[in-house]
């Protein structure tokens, strides 16, 4: 008998920011990477978009590129270490809509299973937290040492997204004729077209854009907004774009 699935991406769709920016700070924090990209290179992108005068995207890629270079030649135990103490502090900020929906396909009896572009670690940490039955996240490779060689299998992006899907579909024997895909930026475009219940949670213009060139996607798509203590849903067919 096929399974029905809820697949969440975390960064924006669960977690109210990025993650991987959370564990960035705490690496400068603990001093164990130094500031000066923080400042330099990150920081000006983080205000941009900050601002509303950048794209969200481009700060989580130069955080994720500087990550890379920042984490080159850690012991694993050290990011570990770090993901653990960003999770105990951080991993309730999340948004009300997306944990709740989180408890529904519990009681429902859905498999929940995220799929996230942040480090392997903190997604594994979050995954424990919220009760994940199954996680994917972008894998930073480590020598036989356990030290990261600063080569990374990222998962932020569509196509591998869309491979982590049909990796998931087999392995649980999943029917995604009647699944769910939770997400929020353009790299969570090829869950959505998987699966029968695809939700937008915030989403970013560049999703919205290509939902609404898509005619079949567009009339099955729900499109959630949380601002303060209001949750807004709309279909995508009455969504303006501006």
């Amino acid at each position: 008998m096929a399974n029905k699935a809820a697949f969440f991406d975390l960064d924006g769709t669960l977690y109210r920011e990025g993650l991987i920016a959370e564990i960035f700070k705490k690496l400068v924090k603990y001093e164990i990477i130094k500031s000066e990209k923080w400042y330099n290179e990150v920081k000006p992108e983080y205000n941009k978009w900050d601002k509303r005068q950048g794209n969200y995207d481009n700060y989580l890629l130069k955080m994720a590129g500087i990550y890379i270079e920042a984490i080159k030649g850690l012991h694993r135990s050290q990011v570990e270490f770090i993901a653990k103490k960003v999770v105990e502090q951080k991993g309730d900020r999340v948004y009300t809509y997306t944990r709740d929906m989180i408890k529904w396909h519990k009681e429902q009896g859905d498999l929940i299973i995220t799929i996230s572009g942040s480090p392997l670690e903190l997604v594994r940490e979050m995954a424990t937290k919220y009760g994940f039955d199954d996680y994917s996240g972008a894998e930073y490779l480590t020598d036989e040492n356990e030290i990261y060689t600063g080569v990374v299998m990222p998962m932020w992006d569509s196509v591998n997204k869309r491979r982590a899907i049909l990796d998931f579909k087999e392995k649980y024997s999943i029917d995604l004729d009647e699944s769910y895909a939770y997400g929020d930026t353009g790299g969570d475009y090829s869950m959505f077209q998987l699966v029968k219940h695809p939700v937008c949670v915030n989403p970013t213009k560049e999703l919205l854009n290509k939902i609404l060139q898509d005619t079949g996607l567009q009339e099955r798509t729900k499109i959630v907004v949380e601002r303060k203590d209001v949750i807004y849903t709309l279909s995508a067919d009455c969504t303006y774009i501006f």
